[in-house]
């Protein structure tokens, strides 16, 4: 397990550096830079300072290096359009309000995804089963930014249950969270289908049937303990997106999480900003996804068995 825990982070760290090399690559070869927007109408002494003050004056390779190396001192930079303000500054203190919006969206979509799956393949060919279908084709296809107008408009407009915009209470958490909620249940649904359709149609379980075990105790026994495993995979990209998978329902909705401001620095070429921030979800993403592999070995024990099998060959 040692063995198969390392290689995994490994693979993570790797991952890590690709992802945040190429987004540094991508973003600096893009045809100017922010400074000179910033420095427009300056005289050319004053440009030439603030150029040199944030290293666009430098070679690109030199300034990757010099990234890198605040990188792996933990600095990720202050932010180019707010002055003052460092871009882990802004991650510590936002970061918490998308992974509060998000943990809900994670645990009402889950939830009633597991439900809706799990009932969908108990009445599989009838009406239950096709509407829960229906329900996920519509959960995959429609945005969640399309969703989230629409609840503002009759949730809160038309019938003024909710504030349309804002944070800071309960009331603006709900039609967000359903927002954003929506596509998870779909996928939980369809999963969860699945799985359990495959669970039920093993002979230990038609054994169990003939034996007289009722179709309750059956499910609480057997079924859910078997089908819920396919469902752990969805857990690292889910886990991420509490942070980062919100960025235009945020907007709508006016909530000041990281996805307000990722969006906000993406228009304003904060460079830094955009370094930064997608840092923290690439970090997020990977190291969820190496968490919910290493717990995947632990509740499956035939992965393990399985790469050790790999590595002695």
């Amino acid at each position: 397990m040692t063995c198969y825990v390392l290689k995994r982070l490994i693979h993570a760290l790797v991952a890590l550096f690709i992802v945040t090399s190429a987004t540094f690559f991508l973003i600096h070869k893009m045809p100017g830079n922010p400074v000179e927007a910033m420095t427009e109408k300056l005289p050319e002494s004053l440009r030439q300072q603030a150029f040199e003050r944030y290293g666009f004056n430098r070679p690109l390779l030199e300034r990757y290096e010099l990234f890198w190396k605040r990188l792996l001192e933990g600095d990720l930079g202050q932010s180019l359009k707010y002055r003052g303000r460092s871009v882990g500054d802004t991650i510590a203190r936002y970061a918490p309000i998308s992974g509060l919006l998000g943990l809900v969206a994670l645990v009402w979509g889950a939830g009633w995804g597991i439900v809706l799956g799990l009932v969908a393949a108990l009445h599989r060919g009838r009406f239950l089963d096709y509407a829960v279908m229906l329900l996920a084709i519509l959960g995959v296809s429609v945005p969640n930014f399309v969703l989230a107008s629409l609840l503002q408009y009759f949730f809160s407009i038309r019938l003024g249950w909710f504030p349309v915009t804002g944070w800071g209470e309960l009331a603006h958490i709900v039609l967000p969270a359903l927002a954003l909620s929506f596509y998870s249940t779909a996928q939980y649904a369809r999963f969860m289908r699945a799985s359990c359709l495959d669970v039920l149609s093993q002979d230990y379980i038609l054994a169990a049937r003939a034996k007289g075990m009722s179709l309750l105790w059956l499910i609480r026994r057997h079924v859910l303990r078997n089908a819920i495993l396919p469902i752990v995979t969805l857990l690292g990209p889910q886990i991420a997106l509490l942070f980062g998978g919100a960025f235009v329902v945020e907007r709508l909705f006016s909530i000041p999480g990281l996805g307000f401001y990722f969006v906000s620095s993406v228009g304003d070429r904060d460079y830094t900003m955009i370094m930064g921030q997608t840092v923290f979800m690439a970090a997020l993403y990977i190291f969820s996804i190496l968490v919910v592999d290493i717990l995947y070995g632990f509740i499956d024990p035939r992965i393990r068995f399985a790469r050790g099998r790999e590595g002695n060959l």
